[in-house]
């Protein structure tokens, strides 16, 4: 899916929302368009850096495939190369498949 479809309706209230939620949905297929898989990423408990090979900055993630217990969490709010890696942090040693788009 590349758009959000949006059906033709009289209902004003109805034509406004689906433009909302074309306007917020939209970016978001997009990107998930261009997204690249890493399968079997190590991450360590702790801080792990990964290159997400996507050549421009990241706008989202979701492990796709995990293979043991852990929390896991990004901090790419503080990351100095957005553009070139992801940096997660893990609470133990786990191996995933993580969506990056």
């Amino acid at each position: 899916m590349n758009k959000l479809p949006q059906f033709q309706d009289d209902n004003k209230a109805l034509s406004l929302m689906q433009n909302a939620w074309a306007s917020a949905l939209n970016p978001l297929f997009s990107a998930q368009n261009q997204s690249q898989i890493l399968e079997n990423v190590a991450l360590i408990n702790g801080t792990t850096r990964v290159n997400h090979k996507l050549g421009r900055k990241l706008i989202g993630w979701k492990i796709v495939r995990q293979r043991a217990s852990a929390s896991i969490y990004d901090t790419q709010d503080t990351n100095p190369t957005p553009e070139i890696d992801l940096v997660l942090v893990s609470n133990a040693n786990v191996t995933v498949n993580i969506e990056c788009f």
